[in-house]
């Protein structure tokens, strides 16, 4: 079946997106207001883009009257965020902070989660969470209904017992996203496989010819 895009409602489109591009990281981002409220609100659309220096992607979305959420008026005010990682404890927490929300409300109370001061930035990050990422904005770009935020990386916090020799990261086993409007997975059933070079590739090649 082909589906062209250009024919279906926006609905339809982000139903296809989230359900196909699998699975997908939780950025549970805390922000800070000028106000000084912290908020704390979860976006799957996320992922690492750069290690050099390191940077990251969150695509927030508009609220439904087109104002801006609450997490992408803070960064852009105040220009730096924490992404924490959600694990399979921290779930319930993440789906309530997911709420709607006033902007005067701060999700970690509402969903008794602690914090833990940051090093590099002024929001808070997740004291439970088993990596929480400080961020700085890098760049902030308009993609229609969406804002797409670049943070360069300046501050890992890793909990102490994933981390092996050479920063080797040992059983960290975040919660991903699978699909619109409530689906998700674990990521504990994994397989290793080791990269080929060029030249085991063309040794593999040799007689298949004849």
């Amino acid at each position: 079946m082909q589906i062209d895009p250009a024919t279906h409602t926006t609905a339809e489109v982000y139903k296809l997106l989230t359900n196909l591009i699998v699975p997908r990281p939780i950025a549970w981002v805390t922000t800070q207001s000028a106000g000084g409220v912290v908020n704390l609100a979860p976006f799957s659309f996320f992922n690492a883009v750069g290690s050099k220096p390191p940077y990251l992607v969150i695509s927030v979305g508009e609220n439904e009257d087109g104002s801006p959420k609450d997490t992408a008026r803070n960064i852009l005010e105040n220009r730096e965020f924490v992404v924490n990682l959600v694990t399979e404890d921290l779930f319930d927490a993440m789906n309530i902070s997911a709420a709607d929300f006033p902007p005067d409300i701060g999700e970690m109370d509402a969903a008794k989660v602690a914090s833990a001061p940051s090093l590099q930035v002024r929001p808070p990050r997740v004291a439970a969470a088993q990596v929480s990422i400080e961020c700085k904005l890098h760049n902030a770009l308009p993609l229609g209904a969406n804002t797409l935020i670049i943070g360069e990386v300046v501050m890992f916090h890793v909990a102490d017992q994933l981390v092996g020799p050479r920063l080797h990261i040992n059983n960290f086993a975040p919660i991903g996203r699978m699909g619109s409007p409530s689906v998700y997975c674990r990521t504990t059933d994994r397989f290793d496989v080791a990269r080929i070079n060029y030249a085991q590739w063309l040794s593999g090649q040799e007689g298949k010819a004849d």
